[in-house]
C-alpha cells in the first residue's frame, strides 16, 4: 500500500501540466516564425504550409489542454481539499502534520488515513458537501507500506 505525504502532495499537483505549455509554446513560436517568413516572401508557399502546419499542432495542444481542464477540475478540487484535510487531522491528534500520511492524492470516502507516530490507522467517511468528516479506526491487512515523501 502506498501512502502519501503532504509535501509529496503539495509538490505534485502541477507537474504534468509542464511539458504540455512548453509544447503549446513551441508551437505557438514555430507559427509565428513561419507567419512571418511568410509574408517575407509571398511567393514561396511552403512557409505558408509550414505555418499552417503549426498552426493546427497549436489548436490540437491547445484542444488537448482544454479536454484535460474538463476532465481534472473535479479532481483538482479534491486534491486541494487534501491538504487542509491533512492539517485537520493532525491538530486532532496532536501530532506534526509530517506524521500524517494518506493512501491517495484526493480526498474521498473510504480513505485510509495513517498517523504514524501512534501507528494507528484511520479509514475516512465524508458527508454530502465535504465540509465534515468520521474517522474510523481501520485494520489494513498488509502492513507494508511505500511511503511517498
Amino acid at each position: 500500500m502506498t501512502f502519501y505525504t503532504l509535501k509529496y502532495i503539495e509538490q505534485n499537483q502541477n507537474t504534468s501540466k509542464t511539458i504540455l505549455y512548453v509544447l503549446i509554446a513551441f508551437a505557438a513560436l514555430t507559427m509565428i516564425a513561419f507567419t512571418v517568413l511568410y509574408l517575407r516572401h509571398r511567393f514561396d508557399t511552403r512557409y505558408r504550409d509550414l505555418g499552417i502546419i503549426a498552426l493546427l499542432f497549436l489548436l490540437l495542444f491547445m484542444g488537448t489542454q482544454y479536454e484535460k481542464y474538463v476532465q481534472t477540475n473535479v479532481v483538482k478540487s479534491q486534491s486541494e481539499q487534501i491538504g487542509p484535510f491533512i492539517k485537520s487531522v493532525a491538530k486532532d491528534n496532536k501530532v506534526p502534520v509530517s506524521d500524517v500520511m494518506v493512501n491517495s492524492t484526493t480526498l474521498q470516502d473510504g480513505l485510509i488515513v495513517r498517523v504514524d507516530s501512534k501507528d494507528i490507522d484511520y479509514q475516512l467517511e465524508l458527508n454530502d458537501d465535504n465540509n465534515s468528516y468520521t474517522l474510523k479506526q481501520a485494520h489494513v491487512i498488509n502492513h507494508k507500506v511505500d511511503v511517498k515523501n
